[in-house]
């Protein structure tokens, strides 16, 4: 597979003028050329860029990186992770999750996602680790320059470490109220939504989680059979602004008993008219103060 110096960039947080600098001081790359002579990069190449990024972050200078073996790079690798800051760690697993990822080193993968945990705890290694690297893939993903076999081998992971820290969780019967969890019929990235029903369990609530690609009518089926407090969805998927008010207007009528939380695309959600009983909640920490203090939040909408 080839990557354009683009491409590098969104993978690596590296601009790509730093790159072409790295490559004519150091000689850190080496590119490939195309017949009108534009920069191409197989995956040796990203590999070796995103090592680059990981050991600079520890505070090596890259003239020092880039004269060392491929041995000695993975050397120092396994030694710098415990001599950097929670920030540079978190870049540094990034890069180092990429990497693993592209080469589909699921024994590597895990290792890192479960010492990231272990760190920093699963909130703190999905807000610092996971969702960015998602994030990163994501430009990726949606140029189609990632095959999806990618995707799928690092969702799946993920979705497996969010699974089992939710199985831990303590089950309740609680006062605070119950919660719907679902994606849309025309969604399926559900880490995120995973993610919230792991959160919404720590903080003692009850929790009805659908998952991805539920359709309305069964939307209303739920409502007709339970008490429902709390709907929480998410929208990122793009959709003309028609289909995503029509969509919201129906939801809203089925679910007119119970408190709707939405987020997802902020450009789709922000096109939505009449959405004033709903709320929109852009970051986890918003996310988080209102399971915190679901009345203190009420009486602030």
């Amino acid at each position: 597979m080839t990557y354009s110096i683009s491409d590098l960039e969104q993978l690596s947080g590296i601009h790509s003028h730093t790159i072409r600098i790295w490559e004519q001081r150091y000689n850190a790359l080496s590119p490939m050329r195309s017949q009108g002579n534009t920069r191409l990069y197989d995956d040796k190449q990203l590999r070796k860029l995103l090592n680059i990024v990981s050991l600079n972050k520890s505070g090596l200078k890259i003239s020092k990186i880039c004269s060392l073996s491929d041995e000695a790079v993975d050397e120092l690798l396994d030694q710098q992770l415990s001599y950097v800051s929670d920030d540079e760690q978190a870049e540094y697993y990034i890069s180092q999750l990429i990497k693993c990822g592209l080469a589909f080193d699921e024994l590597s993968f895990n290792h890192l996602i479960d010492e990231g945990i272990d760190k920093l705890g699963l909130s703190g290694c999905y807000r610092k680790i996971m969702y960015p690297l998602l994030v990163r893939l994501g430009l990726m993903w949606r140029k189609d320059d990632i095959c999806p076999a990618h995707e799928h081998f690092l969702s799946n992971i993920i979705r497996q470490k969010i699974f089992t820290h939710i199985n831990n969780a303590p089950l309740t019967k609680s006062s605070r109220g119950t919660w719907l969890l679902f994606l849309p019929e025309d969604e399926d990235h559900d880490i995120g939504l995973l993610f919230a029903n792991y959160m919404l369990r720590m903080h003692h609530h009850q929790v009805i989680f659908l998952g991805s690609k539920v359709p309305l009518d069964s939307i209303e089926r739920v409502f007709s059979t339970l008490n429902v407090d709390h709907v929480l969805l998410f929208m990122v998927k793009s959709r003309s602004g028609i289909a995503s008010q029509k969509y919201i207007d129906q939801l809203s009528e089925i679910c007119s008993s119970a408190k709707i939380h939405l987020a997802g695309n902020g450009q789709v959600i922000g096109n939505l008219k009449d959405i004033g009983h709903i709320n929109c909640f852009k970051t986890l920490d918003e996310f988080e103060k209102l399971i915190q203090y679901p009345l203190l939040h009420e009486r602030n909408l």
